[in-house]
């Protein structure tokens, strides 16, 4: 028998992780579109670079600091990325989204 908070710390990983993979799709869209400006768009490269990237600032084998650094600058970059993107830029790359989840056939759907 499962237990029901299991069940319910199960159910809010799965959001989290759709939710990240919408994110990352966003931002990859938004590095694609031309009206994104340059930094912006380096800044969104940096960020996936130093998320996928063994080298931190701060290692990791240090307790709590380590891992600190990638709860810090990772966002920053993102942030800072984001303010510097047009509203409507971000507007249509998520859009773009939506029309692409919409569009695209659900994995183990059987129709």
């Amino acid at each position: 028998m499962k237990e029901p908070w299991l069940e319910e710390v199960r159910e809010r990983l799965l959001h989290i992780t759709r939710e990240f993979k919408t994110q990352l799709s966003i931002y990859n869209a938004a590095i694609r579109h031309p009206r994104t400006p340059r930094l912006a768009r380096w800044l969104l490269i940096a960020a996936m670079a130093y998320a996928a990237s063994p080298i931190d600032l701060i290692p990791d084998f240090i307790p709590v600091l380590g891992h600190l650094d990638d709860l810090i600058v990772i966002p920053a970059l993102v942030a800072l990325a984001i303010r510097l993107i047009p509203e409507n830029v971000l507007l249509e790359c998520k859009d773009l989204k939506v029309q692409t989840a919409i569009n695209s056939p659900k994995v183990g759907s059987h129709r």
